[in-house]
């Protein structure tokens, strides 16, 4: 049920739509590229939100505190984006609900005891 959880919320990260002048990018991309901009401003954020993705999977991942971080690390950037940008540029489902159940699997996924 763990990785479950963990599969479903990284997922639902990743496919967070960011739209554009054009079209809609998927936030892994967003954080991907942006990491590697330099002189971005927004550079140690996405940094931070990949980070925040590796420790998932590193063997410490399975403790709570390192959940706690990395899902702060996660939703960093996400808060940058929103402050930096105007709210407006928010209000569409490709946004909301992936964040959403980003948001809810991943709670979840950190309250739950773990099976060891």
């Amino acid at each position: 049920m763990e990785n479950k959880l963990k599969i479903i919320s990284l997922i639902s990260y990743s496919l967070i739509i960011l739209m554009g002048q054009m079209i809609g990018l998927p936030f892994i991309f967003w954080l991907i590229f942006t990491s590697f901009e330099f002189g971005n401003n927004e550079q140690v954020f996405a940094i931070f939100g990949v980070i925040g993705i590796v420790l998932n999977f590193t063997k410490y991942g399975k403790y709570r505190i390192v959940k706690i971080l990395s899902f702060l690390l996660m939703i960093l950037p996400i808060i940058i984006r929103l402050t930096k940008t105007p709210i407006e540029k928010f209000n569409y489902l490709m946004f909301q609900v992936p964040l959403l159940i980003y948001i809810v699997t991943y709670l979840i996924f950190i309250i739950k005891p773990n099976r060891t």
